[in-house]
C-alpha cells in the first residue's frame, strides 16, 4: 500500500501545462452548454413533467398514445420475444408494420428498464426532453469541431438549432422528428471519412450510426443524407477545393463502401419490411399538398415562441405540430445579410463551403413548398418542383413541408461562422443588436398540454384478465385510432408491466388502404362498419338508430377481430379534450345489451357465454 505525499506549496503553484488548461476549458465549456440545454429542454417539456400521468400534449394526443405503445411494445419484445418490425399485438388480426411507421426500435429497447420501473408516460417525456437537449448539444460539438474554435459561437448555432421553431413545433409528440441530434452525429462521422488510415474504423462506425438513425428517425436520416450528398458534390467542383476533393475521394469512397456494407446488413429485413413486406404501402396517409409549406411562414412566427406571445402569430400551418420554418423575418434577413459578409470576406476556399451551404438551403426550400405554390394562404396554379419528386420512392414517404427543417442547420451553421466575426470584434456593435432582434423572438415558449382520461383501475390492477385469455383480444370504446388514443394507452401500460397481453383491433399507425400492398397508406385501419359506428358516437355525439342488419354486421366484425370484451371507460380522450361518452354508452348498451360495472368501467362480454348479439 502506497500513499501519496501531499503536494507541496510551491508545487501547488506550478502552473498545469497549456494542453492541460485548453483541456479544462473545453471540459468546461462543455458542461457549461450541456446544462443549459438540459434546462432549456425541461423548461420547453415541464407541463408534462408535472402531471406525468394525466397530461398529454395539446392537439396532438394521438402521436403520443403511438410512441408510449411502441415504448410499452420494446418490454413486451424483451419479455416474450416477437419481431421489432411487425406485430399483430396491434390491429389484429392484419398487424402493423411497425418499419413504415416510425418505430423508434433503439429507443424502445434502451429505455425499457425506465418503461419497466416507471411506465411508458416517463419514457417517453424523458426522451422528448433529451432529444431537444442532446440535439443542441450534439449541435454545439459539430459546429465547435468543423466550424469554428470559437465555443460560444458554437454554443449559440447549436442551441438555435435544438430550438428551433420547428423543433419545438414537432414536440408536440413526435419522438422521431425530435432527434434532431441523428443528423450532426452522422455529418460528424461522414466528414471523418476523410481522415487517412482510418476509412475502415470510421465506415463501420457511420454504418452503425445509420442503422440506429433508421430505427430513430428514417425521414430525417434521409433528409440528411440528400442533404450532406448535394453539399459534397456542390463543394467539389469548385477550383479552389477541386484538388482537395480528388484526394480524398478514395479514402471516402472505400469507407462509404464499409458504410453502405455495415448499414444493409443490419437493416436488411427492416427494409425489405418498409418496401415489400405484409401491410406496407405507397406514400404516405397524409395529403402531401396540405402539408407544404406556405412561403409565407419561412417570414412568421410559431405559436410557441415570444413573438406569438406578443401577439404576432400566424395560421399558416396545416396544424401546430408541423410549424416546420418559421423563422421570422428578422432572422431571415440577418442569415442572408451575413452569408452576404461572409462571402466577401472569404477566402476561395471558405467559399466553397458558403456555395455549397445556400445550394442545400435553395434546393430544401423550394421541395418544402410542396407540389403547388403557397403564398400566405392561397394556392397558386403554379406547379413546383416537388410535383414531379412526388411520385418517386423515399420522396413519396414524406411530407414536403419537413424538408424545411433541413434549413435549421444551413442557418446554424451561417450564424455560428456570423458570431464568430462578431465576437472577435470584425463586425460592429450593432450586429448584436441585430442578433438579438432576430433570435429573441423565436425563443421557445413551453407546450401547451391538456388533461387525458387517466388509466382505468380495471386496465391497471389487472382485472381485465377475468374478461380476456392469454393472447385474446379486447378494446375499449371507441376503437383505438389518432383522435381517439386511450385504447391504445391501455394496451401499452399494460404490455410495459409485462405477464398476460391482450390484442387490440384497429389503432393509430400507418397501413394500406383498400388493395393490398399496392394500395396508398393511410391513417389507422380501414374502417369496418362497428369501429366506425363508435367512433362516430364518441367524436359527434351520433346516436344511430340500429337495426338487424348493423346487429349482424356487428356479429360480423368481432368474429373477424376475435374479440373477446369491449369496455368503456369513465371519460374518453380527443384530440381537443373529452369525447362523448354517453353517446358511446348509448351505442354500445342498444347494440350489445346492458353492461357489467367492474370497477371503474363498463363490460361487455363478447366471448365466451351467449353472444350477446343473439337477442
Amino acid at each position: 500500500m502506497s500513499v501519496a505525499a501531499p503536494a507541496t506549496a510551491a508545487a501547488a503553484e506550478i502552473p498545469a501545462p497549456p494542453d492541460a488548461r485548453a483541456a479544462t476549458r473545453r471540459r468546461r465549456a462543455h458542461l457549461f452548454v450541456a446544462v443549459i440545454a438540459l434546462a432549456l429542454a425541461v423548461y420547453v417539456t415541464k407541463g408534462l413533467w408535472q402531471s406525468p400521468y394525466v397530461r398529454t400534449v395539446s392537439g396532438n394526443v394521438g402521436d403520443q398514445a403511438f410512441f408510449e405503445w411502441v415504448l410499452g411494445y420494446g418490454v413486451y419484445l424483451l419479455e416474450h420475444g416477437g419481431d421489432p418490425f411487425f406485430s399483430t399485438m396491434m390491429n389484429t388480426p392484419d398487424g402493423v408494420n411497425l418499419a413504415a411507421n416510425t418505430s423508434i426500435t433503439a429507443y424502445a429497447f434502451l429505455f425499457a428498464p425506465v418503461t419497466i420501473l416507471l411506465g411508458p408516460q416517463i419514457s417517453f417525456i424523458s426522451i422528448l426532453t433529451l432529444n431537444l437537449a442532446g440535439s443542441a448539444f450534439a449541435w454545439y460539438l459539430f459546429l465547435a469541431r468543423w466550424v469554428t474554435r470559437n465555443r460560444a459561437a458554437a454554443a449559440l448555432g447549436g442551441l438555435f438549432c435544438g430550438f428551433a421553431p420547428g423543433f419545438i413545433s414537432h414536440a408536440n409528440g413526435h419522438l422521431n422528428w425530435t432527434s434532431g441530434w441523428v443528423a450532426p452525429v452522422v455529418l460528424w462521422w461522414l466528414f471523418k471519412l476523410r481522415e487517412k488510415g482510418h476509412w475502415l474504423r470510421n465506415g463501420l462506425v457511420l454504418g452503425l450510426l445509420l442503422a440506429i438513425g433508421f430505427t430513430v428517425a428514417a425521414e430525417g436520416l434521409f433528409f440528411c443524407a440528400l442533404a450532406a450528398g448535394i453539399f459534397l458534390i456542390t463543394w467539389s467542383v469548385p477550383r479552389a477545393t477541386r484538388a482537395e476533393a480528388r484526394e480524398a475521394l478514395p479514402r471516402v469512397l472505400a469507407g462509404l463502401a464499409v458504410t453502405g456494407v455495415v448499414a444493409l446488413a443490419l437493416l436488411a429485413y427492416p427494409l425489405y419490411l418498409h418496401f415489400a413486406g405484409p401491410q406496407t404501402f405507397s406514400g404516405t396517409g397524409f395529403n402531401q399538398r396540405h402539408y407544404a409549406e406556405d412561403i409565407g411562414a419561412f417570414i412568421s412566427y410559431s405559436d410557441r415562441t415570444l413573438a406569438a406571445w406578443a401577439g404576432i402569430g400566424n395560421d399558416l400551418s396545416p396544424n401546430p405540430t408541423e410549424q416546420t420554418s418559421y423563422f421570422g423575418l428578422p432572422l431571415v434577413v440577418l442569415v442572408l445579410f451575413s452569408l452576404v459578409q461572409l462571402w466577401k470576406r472569404a477566402d476561395p476556399g471558405r467559399r466553397s463551403t458558403l456555395r455549397a451551404l445556400a445550394v442545400v438551403a435553395g434546393v430544401f426550400f423550394v421541395i418544402s413548398l410542396g407540389p403547388r405554390l403557397l403564398f400566405f394562404g392561397n394556392e397558386s396554379y403554379l406547379p413546383m418542383p416537388y410535383a414531379f419528386l412526388a411520385h418517386l420512392p423515399l420522396f413519396d414517404s414524406a411530407l414536403p413541408a419537413r424538408y424545411a427543417l433541413a434549413l435549421v442547420g444551413v442557418f446554424g451553421v451561417i450564424l455560428t461562422l456570423s458570431a464568430d466575426e462578431l465576437m472577435r470584434g470584425k463586425w460592429r456593435g450593432r450586429m448584436a443588436a441585430a442578433f438579438a432582434l432576430a433570435l429573441v423572438p423565436i425563443f421557445p415558449l413551453p407546450l401547451l398540454t391538456s388533461d387525458r382520461a387517466p388509466e382505468p383501475q380495471f386496465i391497471a390492477d389487472g382485472t381485465w384478465k377475468k374478461y380476456v385469455p392469454a393472447g385474446g383480444t379486447m378494446s375499449a370504446l371507441p376503437f383505438a385510432i389518432n383522435v381517439a388514443g386511450d385504447g391504445q394507452r391501455w394496451q401499452a401500460y399494460t404490455m410495459a408491466r409485462g405477464g398476460q397481453q391482450f390484442k387490440i383491433p384497429d389503432g393509430y399507425f400507418l397501413g394500406p388502404d383498400v388493395g393490398g400492398k399496392e394500395a396508398k397508406g393511410r391513417i389507422g385501419a380501414v374502417p369496418r362498419s362497428t369501429d366506425w359506428l363508435f367512433l362516430r358516437a364518441a367524436l359527434y355525439g351520433y346516436i344511430a338508430d340500429l337495426d338487424n342488419w348493423d346487429r349482424a354486421q356487428a356479429r360480423a366484425d368481432f368474429k373477424y377481430w376475435g374479440i373477446d370484451a369491449v369496455f368503456l371507460t369513465d371519460s374518453i380522450t380527443g384530440p381537443d379534450g373529452p369525447l362523448f361518452r354517453s353517446a358511446v354508452e348509448t351505442t354500445a348498451t342498444d347494440l350489445l345489451g346492458p353492461p357489467e360495472r367492474v370497477e371503474d368501467v363498463l363490460v361487455w362480454r363478447i366471448r365466451p357465454g351467449v353472444d350477446p348479439l343473439d337477442r
